[in-house]
């Protein structure tokens, strides 16, 4: 399976403006501009599909995991933030990445839980290929 990205882009880099989709009907020609990914204005972002990205297959990785040890969940709740800004040289950067996730998992131990999705949040394909800490915040729910 090849997912391919789809981009384009007119005008200079602060007052220009483009478009992002998949190659899929899955998102379609959304606008982006400098102003929708640095200042909040309305419009899509890279980094708002990465985090997208990275919610999705960290979803399947901690499954996976709960799987491998003979439990399964009944629910996985996750959301990632990336934070945009601008590193120490002054070029854009992703400064941080955080996972929250909770999952009701019957029956699983709180250590095993614990191991599943660290696992998950160290091993699942979208992490593995991020060159940046990957912080989270795990909860089992009863």
């Amino acid at each position: 399976m090849k997912a391919i990205g789809l981009a384009n882009w007119q005008g200079n880099w602060k007052q220009g403006t483009g478009t992002l989709s998949t190659q899929t009907d899955t998102f379609k020609d959304k606008p982006y501009s400098f102003s929708s990914r640095f200042e909040g204005t309305p419009g899509a972002s890279p980094e708002e599909l990465l985090a997208v990205a990275l919610a999705g297959c960290f979803n399947q990785a901690l499954a996976n995991n709960f799987g491998m040890i003979g439990f399964e969940a009944e629910s996985i709740e996750t959301s990632v933030a990336v934070e945009l800004g601008y590193g120490e040289n002054g070029h854009p950067a992703i400064l941080s990445t955080f996972v929250t996730t909770s999952a009701k998992v019957p029956g699983i131990p709180q250590d095993r839980f614990d191991y599943c999705a660290e696992r998950a949040r160290t091993f699942c394909t979208i992490a593995m290929l991020l060159k940046i800490e990957i912080g989270m915040e795990a909860t089992l729910l009863a």
